[in-house]
């Protein structure tokens, strides 16, 4: 991606600002609601479910394959300009941003990860399929960021589908454990959010850039 500016030149207007935190807390309430359905009736084996629990977190290579994902991911979005100013930034807007980013990185990877490729696995396909079917489910699941504008729908799946298919190799190589892969889907939408929506709110998403402003 290219840069069209610096963050440090970004002023966000009040309104932009006021419907990133609305989106954001729908976000929050629908993650909220998959989580109580999936884990309502056993709350209490929800970390050992997720890998968070001795004997069961994955692999030391698929620790560190989740942080050269994390890593590469998170740079390539900081090439946008409201991605890079909200990177560290700390405010209401961006705590609001950890709540959505823990809930997406729990709800996203018991689904896209756990549940598709595990269902697949039972059904006598191998890897290849798997990590297929999880990339592109993943990848056509955030096709809503298309709603905005077609380029940022484009950019959304194109890059979500490669992330959903860097997750899908850490849990296999995770012995099928999501703790490596809850844990960067959490840190990447923690660092990445909200300077993405706010970025589709002021319609800067390109594919693979930053729409430049006329």
């Amino acid at each position: 991606m290219k840069s069209s500016g610096q963050a440090s030149e970004l002023e966000i207007p009040a309104a932009e600002l006021k419907q990133a935190a609305v989106l954001m807390a729908i976000l929050v309430a629908i993650q909220l609601a998959l989580l109580l359905l999936l884990f309502s009736s056993a709350p209490s084996k929800v970390p050992a479910y997720l890998g968070f629990a001795p004997g069961r977190a994955g692999t030391p290579g698929a620790w560190v394959l989740a942080a050269l994902f994390t890593a590469v991911y998170v740079r390539s979005a900081a090439a946008i300009s409201y991605v890079r100013l909200y990177l560290l930034r700390i405010d209401m807007l961006k705590c609001l941003a950890l709540v959505a980013a823990v809930m997406a990185g729990v709800v996203e990877e018991v689904v896209f990860r756990k549940l598709v490729m595990d269902a697949l696995m039972d059904r006598g396909f191998g890897p290849v399929a798997q990590v297929v079917a999880s990339a592109l489910a993943f990848g056509l699941a955030h096709a809503v960021w298309g709603l905005r504008s077609l380029a940022a729908g484009l950019n959304a799946v194109l890059s979500t589908t490669l992330l959903g298919g860097a997750l899908a190799i850490v849990y296999l190589a995770a012995g099928r454990s999501l703790a490596p892969c809850v844990a960067a889907h959490v840190l990447i939408t923690a660092l990445i959010e909200p300077g993405l929506i706010l970025a589709a709110i002021a319609d800067r998403l390109g594919v693979w850039r930053e729409r430049r402003q006329p």
